[in-house]
């Protein structure tokens, strides 16, 4: 999935002319026992992404405070934009992502038929602009391992031009 998401990256350069919106997916209370006692700080989880331009990103970032760790994710999350590659309403076909204890299906709908997701995926679907799309979380809750999953998915997607090029075959005919 490593080699994969580099490939995919987007230029840094073209933030800028981004609609982008973030969404808070977590915020997490992490303490560090010290010898002096204990040390407490906030981890957050952001999804980022345009709609219209089917682009989206997604990063941790760690604070003493939440507000500059949700600021903190967001900047990272720029920095890991990806383009997904949709139809015009929903995904061109169904997909399996995996990461650790978490698998999440996605499978093309109707127009019209909505995100049909709950919590981490949902983000993840609105952020990247895919309005209609059945969505399926198994295995783990944990909404970090979900959120990597739903990416795994997303980057499986494949246009019909890639697809006839890995085949072989021209679409012209």
């Amino acid at each position: 999935m490593k080699a994969e998401l580099t490939r995919r990256r987007l230029l840094e350069a073209d933030t800028q002319e981004l609609n982008l919106k973030d969404q808070v997916v977590s915020i997490n209370r992490v303490t560090k026992v010290v010898k002096g006692g204990k040390n407490l700080s906030f981890a957050a989880l952001v999804v980022v992404g345009d709609p219209e331009k089917h682009i989206v990103g997604f990063a941790k970032g760690k604070a003493k405070e939440v507000p500059s760790a949700i600021r903190k994710a967001i900047e990272k999350a720029k920095k890991n934009l990806v383009k997904v590659h949709t139809l015009e309403h929903t995904i061109p076909h169904q997909v399996v992502g995996r990461f650790g204890a978490g698998q999440v299906l996605l499978k093309p709908a109707r127009e019209g038929k909505g995100t049909i997701a709950g919590g981490a995926v949902r983000a993840v679907m609105e952020a990247a602009g895919i309005q209609n799309v059945l969505t399926k979380s198994i295995g783990t809750k944990n909404p970090h391992n979900v959120v990597k999953a739903t990416f795994a998915a997303l980057l499986q997607l494949r246009d019909e031009r890639e697809m006839a090029a890995l085949r072989g075959l021209d679409l012209s005919a």
